[in-house]
C-alpha cells in the first residue's frame, strides 16, 4: 500500500459519519443489510454503497446474509477511534499544551491529560486565579513548594492563610514580581522575609509558567502572553508530579535566597 492509498483510505472513512457509523456498528457485531439501515439511520441505497467501499478496500466481508469485518478492517476502525480520542484531547488540553510549549517547558506529551485541567473562559476569566487561591488554601498543614511568574493579593492573602494553618512554603519568584512585591505588597514581602514557614527563592531568570506541589498533588499553570494566568492541570499522576519535582529542584539550583536579593538591591 503506498502513502496514497492510505490517505485515500481514511480520507474515504472521514468523509461521512454514516460510513464511520457503519463500521462501528459491524465492529461490534456481524450485521445484515437491514440491520444497518436502522443502526446508522441510513437508506438502504446509502448502506449498499458503503459496504461496497468497504468490501473493496478489504474492511468488511459478506458471510451468509451478514457482513463481518476482517482483522484489518479492526485495525482501521481502532486507529480512527483512537484518533478521534486524540483530536478530542487536542480540543480540550490545546491551550494549555500551545502556551507551556511557547515558553520551551517541555512538558511530557503523554502526561497533557492526566489530570483536571481549569481554564480561564470568557464566561470567567478568573477561573484559574480563583483555583490557585483554593489549592493554596487547602494546603494548611502542608509542605507546599510553588513556582510562580506573578504576584496578586489572592496569592498573597490565601499563602497568609496556608502559613497561618502550619503549611511550610518554598516559592520561587523572579526578579520582576520582587520588585513588585516590594512596591506595592510591602506586608507579604515582611512575612516572606521573616515567617520561619515561608522560604522565598529568586530566579535570576524570568518565569513564564507555574508550578504546584504539596502532598500527592502536582499542578502545571500555563500563562498567556500577557502574563495571566490561564489553564491550571491538576494531577496525582507519576509523570506529571515527577515532572513538577524536576522543573522545582532545577529552579532551585539557579535561584538565590530573596534575603539575599534584598540585601544587595
Amino acid at each position: 500500500m503506498t502513502v496514497d492509498d492510505g490517505h485515500d483510505g481514511a480520507q474515504y472513512l472521514a468523509g461521512s459519519p454514516v460510513r464511520v457509523a457503519m463500521l462501528r456498528a459491524i465492529r461490534e457485531e456481524p450485521r445484515r443489510p437491514a440491520g444497518l439501515t436502522d443502526a446508522v439511520d441510513a437508506t438502504r441505497t446509502t448502506v449498499q454503497r458503503i459496504l461496497s467501499g468497504f468490501r473493496e478496500r478489504d474492511w468488511v466481508v459478506k458471510r451468509g446474509a451478514a457482513y463481518h469485518v476482517t482483522p484489518t478492517g479492526k485495525r482501521v476502525h481502532d486507529a480512527y477511534e483512537a484518533l478521534l480520542d486524540e483530536v478530542e484531547v487536542a480540543d480540550r488540553y490545546g491551550r494549555f499544551a500551545a502556551d507551556l510549549e511557547r515558553v520551551g517547558a517541555d512538558f511530557p506529551p503523554a502526561a497533557i491529560d492526566a489530570g483536571e485541567l481549569t481554564v480561564a473562559a470568557d464566561r470567567n476569566p478568573l477561573a484559574a486565579v480563583d483555583r490557585l487561591t483554593e489549592l493554596l488554601r487547602e494546603g494548611r498543614g502542608s509542605e507546599i513548594r510553588a513556582v510562580s511568574p506573578v504576584v496578586i493579593q489572592q496569592f498573597n492573602d490565601a499563602a497568609a492563610e496556608a502559613l497561618d494553618g502550619g503549611a511550610e512554603i518554598e516559592l520561587i519568584i523572579d526578579r520582576d514580581v520582587v520588585e513588585e512585591s516590594i512596591a506595592e505588597f510591602g506586608p507579604a514581602t515582611d512575612r516572606a522575609l521573616h515567617d520561619d514557614g515561608a522560604t522565598v527563592y529568586v530566579s535570576p531568570e524570568s518565569l513564564e509558567y507555574g508550578i504546584f506541589r504539596y502532598d500527592d498533588l502536582a499542578c502545571v499553570t500555563a500563562y498567556d502572553r500577557r502574563n495571566n494566568p490561564r489553564c491550571v492541570l491538576e494531577s496525582t499522576d507519576q509523570a506529571v508530579v515527577e515532572w513538577v519535582d524536576e522543573r522545582f529542584e532545577s529552579f532551585v539550583a539557579e535561584a538565590q535566597c530573596l534575603s539575599a536579593v534584598v540585601e544587595n538591591a
